[in-house]
């Protein structure tokens, strides 16, 4: 099997406002948030890669592929059952996978679809959050419970990058899906990850982009990932800048919803220095998914 389309790769990095939306282990009564830690001793929360393909996948409308329990005992392991493949599920196609049998060696895809961390860019300063149960606790006369919880509200960043030359092809398996499926299958992800929420502990955060930039290239580099930062709710525009290759500008866009950003003139401005249109966010996503179309069907 030989693939015919140029390698291409679509990148973009998004800007998004969320609060408290990934939690990782409890520490007695206290929910702890997910967060690294960076120079100086500033705390960052994430929502982890894990969550967000867990989101999108959820979001994608997109029959989900079965699973099966291999091994016996403590050495079982869930995965993808064996007989599925990239044809029918989608999931399998942008995430990989790996299934392996009692008698045959592994057989693993490697993502097409990949997925940076969300991080904030804004520090943890530990603010908690208060919890008991007091309501449900004086309907039977008792004391109830006490918890907290951390809690973060924030900017953060992440990053799509996407093989799309090895979107709906597996040569291990001798499969090629029709470039009509493979465009098809793009755009549902785009448009998925155009109005991404997450559910979390009684709240619906909205996950949809405020600002984006990216597009589609001939090098697969994430170029913009780690070049977002947000002061004083101002985008950094020197960095921001810096981040454009001349070679990348005519393929490069931007969307930003306005009003937001207490810059947004001055990043339209600064962008199209640099030969960049900025629009909405969604004529963004629809300038991607034309690029797309251009891609696969000509």
């Amino acid at each position: 099997m030989k693939n015919k389309l140029n390698p291409k790769g679509l990148t973009f990095t998004i800007i998004f406002l969320a609060q408290s939306a990934n939690y990782g282990e409890s520490l007695g009564n206290m929910s702890v948030l997910k967060k690294i830690t960076r120079d100086g001793g500033e705390q960052y929360s994430y929502i982890s890669r894990q969550a967000l393909r867990y989101n999108i996948v959820e979001q994608l409308g997109e029959e989900k592929a079965p699973t099966a329990a291999n091994g016996k005992g403590d050495k079982k392991v869930i995965q993808f059952s064996p007989e599925t493949t990239i044809k029918d599920y989608a999931e399998l196609d942008f995430f990989g996978y790996m299934k392996t049998t009692a008698k045959e060696s592994a057989n693993k895809r490697a993502a097409v679809v990949r997925l940076s961390n969300a991080v904030s860019l804004e520090s943890f300063k530990g603010d908690t959050d208060f919890l008991t149960n007091a309501g449900l606790a004086l309907r039977t006369g008792d004391f109830g419970n006490i918890a907290q919880s951390e809690i973060h509200k924030s900017y953060y960043a992440y990053t799509v990058t996407v093989d799309l030359d090895r979107i709906g092809i597996e040569e291990n398996e001798n499969i090629e899906i029709e470039n009509e499926e493979k465009a098809r299958r793009v755009k549902r992800l785009l448009d998925t990850i155009a109005t991404l929420y997450r559910d979390i502990r009684g709240r619906r955060e909205n996950l949809r982009p405020l600002f984006t930039i990216g597009g589609i290239y001939d090098i697969k580099n994430p170029f913009f990932e780690n070049m977002l930062e947000v002061k004083k709710n101002r985008i950094n525009i020197e960095k921001l800048s810096d981040a454009v290759y001349d070679f990348i500008e005519k393929d490069t866009f931007a969307g930003i919803v306005k009003g937001q950003f207490d810059n947004d003139k001055e990043i339209i401005e600064a962008l199209k220095e640099k030969n960049i249109e900025t629009v909405s966010v969604s004529d963004f996503f629809k300038k991607i998914k034309k690029g797309i179309e251009e891609y696969y069907l000509g």
